[in-house]
């Protein structure tokens, strides 16, 4: 028998997913945050990188600094996403960086949603981060 309302016997679970996405470029930070606001992430589809959304948590100062150091020798001017990024203030980067990131689901728009930054991926390939279907 349902009951509707909450009680000891009601529980919700989120589910987390993980994969890999190419780092494809950074917001500016804000507020007192330094070196960058989020990461532009994509992933491979038919040899071009598709724009898959940002992710702006997991990050400590620490991780910040090291990351923006690696990607200083990465700034293009032209974007490696093959789809639209409509992000201002956007730095774009030579796709070559993998990131670990959990997150909840795919939107319908083929967006991350609660993405949260896990670490990098020395062990792969950017040209062979694909989509996973689920």
């Amino acid at each position: 028998m349902y009951v509707e309302k909450r009680s000891r016997e009601w529980l919700k679970v989120k589910v987390h997913q993980g994969d890999e996405f190419v780092i494809g470029g950074f917001t500016q930070p804000t507020g007192s945050r330094q070196y960058f606001g989020a990461l532009l992430l994509g992933v491979y589809s038919h040899n071009k990188l598709l724009y898959a959304g940002k992710v702006g948590t997991g990050f400590d100062k620490e991780m910040l600094a090291a990351l923006h150091r690696k990607f200083q020798p990465l700034v293009r001017a032209k974007s490696p996403f093959a789809s639209g990024v409509h992000e201002r203030d956007a730095t774009f980067l030579a796709p070559q960086l993998v990131a670990q990131l959990s997150f909840t689901e795919w939107t319908k728009d083929g967006k991350l949603r609660h993405p949260v930054y896990q670490g990098l991926r020395d062990d792969k390939k950017p040209k062979d981060v694909t989509r996973k279907e689920t």
